[in-house]
């Protein structure tokens, strides 16, 4: 694959520079990225370049119409000094989905895994050992074509570029139940990982921030009744002993984290439904004192306990449960991305040693 990838490496790291012990998520990268484009119909032949800024016109495409998907993925270093992806291919198949439905050409999936692979390796110092330590990785591909016509462009950008993080989460994290502000219609871009999905979410949970919450549980647009996801996360609801989530639609995202915790949550013995849940349901799973515990899923977070939730001007609390489904899953999930466990589902993906 380097034969086929241009490189250019750089002149002298950056990591020197970095203080790895106070990172602020998502706001340091590595020295290099990778770049492909798309013109004539076809992709170019990709790079792998230094991090820095790039030239764009006023008039590209992705700029006045929000022609742009995105992927989130961690890299992992284990004690050995290996490198670890966690189920890559399943990135790489949603990016290709995500791409289809806003009219991007897709990007092909062996290539990207073999890009990554050569960009993870060249940058892996920036990888540090220790759980809770990964290199965050986004791959995105926006309408780079410079034109305001109301149409899908005919030159496209993909591109890579990772951050050292640790938590992204701290402290307790309490959602408001949306029910007002929708996330996603059916039909709409939900299921994609859309950048304009998340750029609409900014503003209704700017609103639940200043009420004290870090996010927002969306529920369906049509009648506001059923419970979908978060923000940044899927959402898990244990009731009884039964853990449930939502199934994936047009709105909901099929979260990489989600269905490897459905997975893990049943080699475990744990009783898992998949079904639409109501708000009502949840309610009164909560009066009774049947809700246990509510967590979210994700990259970022792996898995983020829910301390409490409000809805409609009322708080209810939700602590943890002393066998909590929550961190069992979380540090289980964990162990395997870090190869402290056995990996019985073969989700690791090894890039170097």
């Amino acid at each position: 694959m380097e034969d086929f990838i241009n490189i250019t490496p750089v002149a002298a790291s950056r990591i020197d520079q970095v203080d790895f012990d106070n990172l602020a998520f998502g706001s340091v990268f590595t020295d290099h990225m990778f770049v492909c484009d798309y013109r004539n119909g076809a992709w170019e032949r990709p790079s792998i370049v230094p991090f820095a800024p790039m030239h764009m016109s006023p008039a590209a495409s992705v700029l006045h119409y929000g022609q742009a998907v995105f992927e989130g993925m961690k890299a992992f270093k284990d004690d050995t000094g290996s490198v670890w992806l966690f189920r890559p291919e399943q990135n790489g198949k949603r990016l290709a989905a995500s791409s289809e439905r806003l009219a991007i050409p897709q990007f092909p999936v062996p290539v990207f895994l073999s890009a990554l692979k050569e960009l993870l390796t060249r940058d892996k110092e920036w990888i540090k050992p220790g759980k809770g330590n990964s290199l965050y990785v986004r791959p995105f591909v926006f309408a780079s074509a410079a034109g305001v016509q109301a149409s899908a462009a005919s030159e496209y950008r993909f591109m890579v570029i990772c951050a050292p993080v640790s938590s992204y989460y701290g402290g307790e994290v309490r959602v408001k139940i949306a029910d007002h502000f929708s996330r996603a219609p059916q039909g709409g871009t939900g299921y994609a990982k859309a950048a304009g999905n998340y750029g609409g979410q900014f503003y209704p949970t700017q609103l639940a921030n200043n009420e004290g919450y870090q996010q927002i549980i969306w529920t369906d647009a049509a009648t506001h009744e059923y419970i979908e996801e978060a923000g940044t996360m899927n959402l898990f609801f244990r009731i009884g002993d039964t853990l449930l989530t939502a199934p994936t639609s047009d709105s909901i995202l099929d979260g990489v984290t989600r269905k490897s915790i459905l997975d893990l949550a049943k080699h475990m013995d744990i009783q898992t439904e998949v079904r639409p849940l109501k708000v009502a349901e949840l309610l009164a799973a909560q009066k009774s004192g049947t809700l246990q515990e509510i967590f979210g899923s994700g990259t970022a977070v792996v898995v983020q306990p829910i301390s409490g939730f409000g809805y409609k001007g009322e708080n209810y609390e939700t602590p943890l449960p002393k066998d909590s489904y929550a961190l069992k899953l979380k540090n289980a999930l964990m162990d395997i991305q870090y190869n402290k466990a056995e990996d019985p589902f073969q989700w690791r993906y090894k890039v170097c040693d």
